[in-house]
């Protein structure tokens, strides 16, 4: 990469229009980041430790955490740096880095939040086969499969976006390095960095949307048809919060990178409520919703009270 420019760092300038309040968004932003990972561990520990949660739902669940627990870490670290009077500078190396692992990690959640809306379809559904369908050689595969599509769709931003040459100004307007933020940095011509990045975006968003929506169609019909009242309450909780989940992420993904004029601010604040506040209400939903991580978490409460006396 370091032959294709001349510049060795980035300077990220931050959230638009908040100059003076550096110190406020630095509590703010910490705060939240650590509730962020009280709650996804929290979750991770109970499903870990309660044997009635090793089922292919609280796998999925689980790994969300994991992803809720790493995706704030990409961007979240650097910008309380900044924010607390420390440096703004990233290096070229580090804000390609930041941009890989932004992307693989955002598409391969976004990948598990349609494998989580499968699997919930296939268990209310069909759920006599559901343990033939989803067996654990599935949840793998299924598992593999939206890893793999997050590191091709990663990468092949990546290098067409650092495969510009940058010989100018260094000034990144925004808190981390991303496409929209760093494309107008660029001495090239980036009409092919965009249209590749925005036939990317827009195909892998609709494709999850689509199969979202397909399964959450069938969802709703099958749990229409179910003649026990506590049946279908019992299936509408455990989808809602599935739902309410996906729409926290993928809704900002369609605003920021398929609106059709960007605005510097509002992208600001749909990425803070997307790297962010996102993931703490994902730890928020499934653990205030779900009886069994409640339960388990209770459980484990009590063990280690029991065990300090």
């Amino acid at each position: 990469m370091r032959n294709h420019t001349e510049l060795t760092e980035f300077i990220l300038l931050g959230i638009p229009q908040t100059q003076g309040l550096e110190m406020a968004l630095f509590l703010l932003f910490f705060f939240i980041y650590l509730f962020t990972l009280i709650g996804n561990l929290l979750i991770l520990t109970a499903i870990i430790s309660s044997s009635v949660l090793h089922t292919p739902m609280y796998f999925f669940l689980g790994l969300l955490a994991i992803f809720d627990i790493v995706l704030p870490a990409v961007t979240c670290p650097k910008m309380l740096f900044y924010l607390s009077g420390q440096s703004r500078a990233i290096s070229y190396q580090g804000c390609a880095t930041q941009l890989f692992f932004y992307h693989l990690l955002g598409t391969a959640e976004a990948c598990l939040c349609a494998v989580m809306s499968y699997d919930r379809f296939v268990a209310i559904c069909y759920p006599l086969r559901y343990s033939l369908i989803i067996r654990p050689g599935v949840c793998v595969g299924l598992v593999t499969l939206a890893w793999t599509l997050g590191c091709v769709h990663a990468s092949i931003l990546t290098a067409f976006t650092f495969s510009l040459t940058y010989c100018g100004p260094n000034q990144v307007d925004f808190f981390f390095c991303d496409i929209p933020a760093i494309l107008p940095l660029a001495c090239d011509d980036t009409s092919l960095v965009q249209t590749v990045g925005s036939t990317e975006v827009s195909f892998m968003v609709l494709s999850f949307w689509g199969t979202i929506c397909l399964c959450y169609m069938r969802i709703a019909i099958a749990i229409l048809r179910m003649r026990s009242a506590e049946g279908r309450k019992k299936a509408f909780s455990t989808c809602s919060a599935h739902l309410a989940a996906v729409l926290c992420y993928l809704a900002p993904v369609v605003i920021i990178y398929l609106q059709p004029t960007p605005n510097p601010l509002v992208d600001a604040i749909v990425q803070i409520f997307t790297n962010i506040v996102s993931p703490l209400l994902n730890s928020l939903i499934f653990s205030l919703r779900n009886k069994d991580v409640k339960n388990s978490l209770k459980r484990l409460l009590n063990k280690v009270i029991g065990t300090q006396e």
